[in-house]
């Protein structure tokens, strides 16, 4: 069933491209040429781009060439003019032989777009050979008994050339017994019979020596001779007599040297030696050439091998001669038979080695299928596999174009190695294949990826300036520059960001880089977009988004907010001496601008004036009595306490507390906490005294009075106002007191409960009694709309927080 299959594909093959080369030839002109043979090198044969109808430098835009049919290149085309040379001397007889008229066919073959023309190149003899005979002499043995009309055959010459200027006529030197007669054969060829007109005589002249010319009908004409020995021999009075005059027979081209062709036969009535008969080859030159007759048999053999397509017939005569001279002839016509001897043969005529990949119904290769053997053995049929994107197309005759099917896609095959298979239809076929490799040429048809969709950056603050952060990369699956990707940054659409100050990436690897150190309390995060573009035409570009989370470092210390640290007036918190274990003197408050555990803070007392009396809770601040107060403690504490963060290497600030013990809120003095003094501000301080006592001593006398009566004036109001006291309220403390209540929640630590403190003052005392400094607090607390100041109106100099 597939041979069947096989075989009707075949058939429909061979029908469509029979039908193709019918319409082709149906509407192809053929131009001819004709020149004389040996036309000297460089000789303009004709303008092919006016004869073609194209205008002048149309052949080279269009890819011309020149593709000749078996024989040898003797034409050159200039593309730009049209004009057609001679590449080299035409010889006809080398080119055509015997074959007349003597055509050269050669295509004309147009790239782009595809276009063949058929021209003819036909070449004239000229006279340029003289002729020849196949020896400088013959001999012929003759009868003295030989009658006049008598006729000898005798070997013709040969003349390379053809119609008038081969061989026309043959001569023979003057004598008073022969003539030549000039006789032509059905091929047009002629030969010489020479013929007796006077008896011979052998006593008389046992032997002659003639002349034979042949003279052909150039202009000038050639001529060639050779010497015919004539022997006068005893009567002989029979000749051979062949059995058949005309012999025919069949020979395959393939047939083994020696192989036997036919034998011929003659007879002779003679009796004795002059009935004995030799055969020979009558016929001589290349004609005769790949045959051998046995001299005595007739045997003819092959002495060497046939071609078919070189020659298809040979025509020889055989001369049967006995031993008295006398001589017969027959005819022989031999007949070689084609075999399929001869694999097609695939030409190139053009050939595109590489094609864009975008490029549909692009012409690959434009070639020529041949096979010089006849019938079915040359007829061929042309295939490429059926897996790839290219289509065969017949043209006209034997030729071929070799097409993409479509687009092409070079990220998918970049090479296809195409075998085109040429089979004759032969018994048994022959086949050719020939391979071509089409390389696929990139197109920028890919944009660059990356190889995430978002990125995202860690780069931990403080960092050192041009600090490469990390790296981003894509892929471009075209090549060469198609595929050279530049990296850019992207402008952000945050107009508070200023990214060229920020980051910076190199264009030819991705890498990412921080221009500056960067802050984590400033800036905690920020993004952007970076750009892939290649190097195509027209370029082609994507983007991927970055993100960069700054980390933080340990790089800020706890700030105290309560109690705030001044030190011209430090803050003093007031213990009841009646305070019992587990007394809340104060929260510390601080804060820590880091995050994370760098922002977790502890508290630790350090140093304190009485040991053991006081303690601090190490994550909250809060300072505690940890036990009963006693008369023996001192009046006055000085404690000393650490705050530190969690980071690595941890940061802390130190917090300095000055507590006050007092029997009960209602006493009137209140000694204040001495303050530590700062040596340079005690210099400071002294020289300004040493300045005042100067200038005191100077006015002495007279400050010294005023100074009296003010003294007096003073020492009187204090005796009055001591007098008249002031009441302080027992119990609980009335509203108009000091209220220090729950600042909320600051840093890690909160004042969870209120304290309440009452100042209160002699109208007469002025200010050096009793001092309560009131704490540096930072403007944001300050600024809380939760808390004011208050002046209670119940008692001089008294103030409330709340």
């Amino acid at each position: 069933m597939e041979t069947a299959l096989a075989k009707a594909a075949e058939k429909r093959q061979v029908v469509f491209l029979t039908i193709l080369l019918l319409l082709w030839e149906a509407d192809c002109k053929t131009i001819r040429y004709s020149m004389p043979e040996e036309t000297e090198t460089g000789y303009l044969v004709a303008n092919l781009a006016k004869d073609l109808g194209l205008k002048v430098g149309e052949l080279a835009t269009r890819g011309v060439k020149i593709h000749h049919s078996g024989y040898k290149e003797v034409l050159q085309l200039d593309a730009e003019t049209g004009n057609l040379f001679l590449k080299e001397k035409p010889d006809r007889e080398e080119l055509c032989g015997a074959t007349e008229p003597c055509v050269l066919h050669f295509q004309l073959i147009l790239e782009n777009p595809v276009q063949f023309f058929q021209t003819d190149l036909q070449l004239t003899d000229i006279n340029d050979h003289s002729p020849e005979f196949p020896h400088r002499e013959m001999l012929l043995k003759i009868q003295e008994s030989a009658q006049p009309g008598t006729v000898f055959p005798l070997k013709a010459a040969q003349d390379p050339d053809i119609g008038s200027n081969a061989v026309q006529n043959y001569t023979i030197s003057p004598n008073l017994h022969f003539h030549v007669v000039t006789h032509s054969r059905a091929d047009g060829r002629k030969y010489p019979e020479l013929v007796l007109d006077r008896a011979l005589d052998r006593e008389e002249q046992p032997e002659l020596t003639l002349t034979l010319t042949a003279v052909d009908g150039g202009s000038p004409s050639r001529s060639g001779t050779t010497a015919v020995r004539i022997e006068v021999v005893d009567i002989n009075d029979n000749a051979p007599q062949f059995v058949q005059s005309l012999y025919e027979v069949q020979i395959p081209e393939n047939s083994p040297l020696d192989a036997l062709v036919l034998m011929v036969s003659a007879r002779d009535l003679d009796a004795g030696i002059n009935g004995n008969v030799t055969y020979s080859l009558f016929q001589g030159g290349e004609v005769s050439q790949p045959f051998v007759i046995d001299q005595v048999t007739g045997e003819i053999r092959l002495k060497r091998v046939l071609d078919f397509e070189e020659t298809q017939y040979y025509d020889m005569e055989i001369i049967a001669t006995d031993s008295g001279g006398l001589s017969g002839k027959c005819s022989v016509a031999i007949q070689v038979v084609d075999v399929n001897d001869n694999a097609p043969k695939l030409t190139i005529s053009s050939l595109t080695s590489s094609i864009p990949e975008n490029a549909p119904d692009a012409v690959v290769a434009v070639f020529l299928v041949s096979d010089p053997d006849s019938g079915d053995n040359g007829r061929m049929v042309c295939s490429i596999p059926n897996d790839l994107p290219f289509l065969l197309k017949p043209t006209f005759k034997n030729y071929y174009t070799l097409v993409t099917e479509g687009p092409l896609d070079r990220e998918s095959r970049a090479e296809y190695n195409i075998t085109i298979t040429v089979t004759d239809l032969g018994t048994p076929r022959l086949t050719t294949q020939h391979t071509i490799t089409v390389q696929v040429s990139d197109v920028n048809d890919n944009a660059p990826a990356f190889t995430q969709n978002s990125y995202t950056l860690f780069v931990e603050e403080n960092n050192s300036p041009a600090l490469h952060i990390g790296t981003i990369s894509a892929t471009d699956s075209d090549s060469g520059s198609n595929a050279h990707i530049t990296y850019s940054l992207l402008p952000t659409h945050n107009p508070q960001l200023d990214l060229a100050s920020l980051i910076s990436i190199n264009a030819d690897n991705g890498q990412l880089f921080a221009l500056r150190a960067l802050d984590y309390e400033a800036l905690q995060s920020f993004e952007f977009h970076v750009g892939a573009t290649d190097q195509g035409l027209p370029a082609l570009s994507s983007q991927a988004l970055v993100r960069v989370q700054v980390l933080d470092a340990n790089d800020n210390a706890p700030f105290v907010l309560y109690p705030m640290q001044n030190a011209s007036a430090p803050f003093t918190e007031l213990l009841p001496r009646a305070a019992e274990p587990g007394y809340l003197v104060t929260k510390v408050v601080a804060v820590d601008r880091d995050s994370g555990q760098n922002a977790w803070l502890s508290f630790q007392l350090l140093k304190a004036t009485e040991p053991g009396l006081f303690s601090v809770w190490a994550h909250n601040g809060e300072v505690r009595t940890s036990r009963l107060l006693s008369e023996r403690d001192a009046p006055k504490h000085r404690l000393l306490l650490l705050v530190k963060d969690n980071g690595d290497p941890p940061r802390s600030a130190s917090v300095t507390l000055h507590v006050l013990l007092v029997d009960g809120f209602s006493q009137p003095y209140l000694p204040l906490p001495e303050v530590a003094r700062d040596p340079v501000q005690d210099n400071n301080d002294l020289l300004t005294l040493y300045l005042v006592i100067a200038l005191a001593s100077v006015s002495s006398l007279f400050l010294l009075s005023v100074l009296l009566f003010v003294g007096v004036r003073l020492c009187r109001r204090a005796r009055a106002s001591t007098l008249s006291g002031c009441s302080v309220p027992e119990g609980h403390f009335p509203g108009h007191l000091v209220d220090v209540s729950g600042m909320g929640t600051l840093g890690d630590g909160t004042l969870s409960q209120s304290y309440q403190y009452e100042v209160c003052l002699r109208g007469d005392s002025g200010t050096g009694e009793f001092k309560f400094l009131k704490p540096m607090i930072p403007n944001f607390l300050l600024q809380d709309p939760g808390r004011e100041i208050k002046e209670s109106p119940h008692c001089k100099d008294s103030f409330a927080f709340s």
